[in-house]
């Protein structure tokens, strides 16, 4: 019998508990877009103007890296060679960390820019240490970071954080190594994002077809991969540049790096807590930090904070959120806190 025609109690409380169920069975990330533009909308609509340019112009400085992942990882999918650049980096394990730290304080991208390249770096096999390295690395310097920062902070201090990009990439490298080893962590990739569907598995180095247009099925796997990758990072992404734009506006930087002035490891330690979730534009925080340091905060402090800042913050732990399993989050997180509290009691040391 159909509940909704049912005239007991049943029949009612089904048709109150449709709408309810219709949300839980909603797509958690546009729902969560669409509930804080409802909200603007109604208390805020030039804060909604403001975020949805925000949103349009961080969408669009990401985009060609959001595609060039999603269509190089349905690439090597549908082609066969996972399993080839998954085998690559077997045995090789320490000196791909040490590699992927030090090529990741070169790369040019932000702790969320920085996601989709993960993403699609563990779709195509590669071990989770050398991932781990150029993840957390990639957000803390790159070229033109460092020569911003010598000439706002000095030469010194901007080597010092070079060195603590690399340290903090190496310590995330060869940590997750440890814990792939202990058992701690198996698959990095949440189950929907693992793009090794069965019936599309060519791991024989035979079956590997670069040219994979010439098989309809491999074709029909490189659309499919493609569009559901990009569909999935990008719905996150475009959360996470939503509330970053929110934070920015309610949260402004110089608020909360006025609470990590002093010195001493409980100041180190707060401006590392502090300055994880808080979102912290590299080039921005400099002039910010170099004028706290000049009213009393220590050096160990501000790097602390700037290492902290740059490495995530909520819109990036969203976004990994949604990316990866729990225990690869928490892993990110401990060594994006960790790494930034000893990078600010060694840069308290030597500057």
């Amino acid at each position: 019998m159909n509940p909704t025609t049912m005239t007991g109690p049943a029949g009612p409380h089904a048709v109150w508990l449709r709408p309810w169920q219709a949300l839980r069975r909603a797509d958690r990330a546009w729902l969560s877009i669409a509930l804080l533009a409802a909200g603007l909308l109604a208390f805020d609509r030039g804060q909604l103007a403001e975020s949805a340019v925000f949103v349009a112009r961080s969408a669009a400085s990401v985009l060609p890296f959001l595609l060039l992942s999603a269509l190089t990882a349905a690439w090597v999918l549908a082609a066969g060679a996972d399993g080839l650049i998954g085998r690559a980096f077997r045995g090789r394990a320490i000196r791909m960390v040490l590699v992927a730290a030090a090529t990741g304080a070169l790369s040019p991208f932000c702790s969320c820019g920085v996601i989709p390249i993960v993403a699609a770096l563990l779709a195509m096999g590669v071990p989770l240490a050398p991932v781990m390295a150029f993840w957390l690395a990639s957000p803390l310097m790159d070229p033109a970071m460092f020569f911003v920062t010598a000439g706002t902070l000095g030469v010194e201090f901007a080597l010092a954080k070079a060195g603590a990009a690399i340290g903090v990439g190496m310590l995330g490298g060869f940590g997750a190594m440890l814990a792939v080893r202990a058992g701690l962590v198996g698959d990095a990739l949440r189950p929907e994002l693992v793009q090794r569907a069965r019936g599309e598995r060519f791991r024989d180095p035979a079956d590997v077809l670069w040219r994979f247009w010439q098989e309809p099925p491999r074709a029909a796997a490189f659309r499919r991969h493609a569009v559901s990758k990009t569909l999935f990072l990008g719905k996150w992404l475009l959360l996470a540049f939503l509330l970053e734009s929110l934070m920015l506006a309610w949260l402004p930087a110089d608020a909360v790096a006025g609470l990590v002035g002093g010195d001493g490891f409980l100041t180190i330690l707060s401006a590392a807590t502090i300055g994880a979730p808080a979102y912290l534009n590299g080039y921005a925080a400099l002039p910010l930090v170099g004028g706290l340091m000049s009213q009393g905060m220590s050096a160990g402090a501000a790097m602390a904070f700037l290492v902290g800042g740059g490495i995530t913050s909520l819109p990036a732990m969203l976004a990994v959120w949604a990316t990866a399993r729990r225990a690869v989050f928490v892993l990110y997180l401990g060594f994006a806190v960790s790494g930034a509290v000893l990078a600010g009691l060694v840069a308290g040391l030597l500057l």
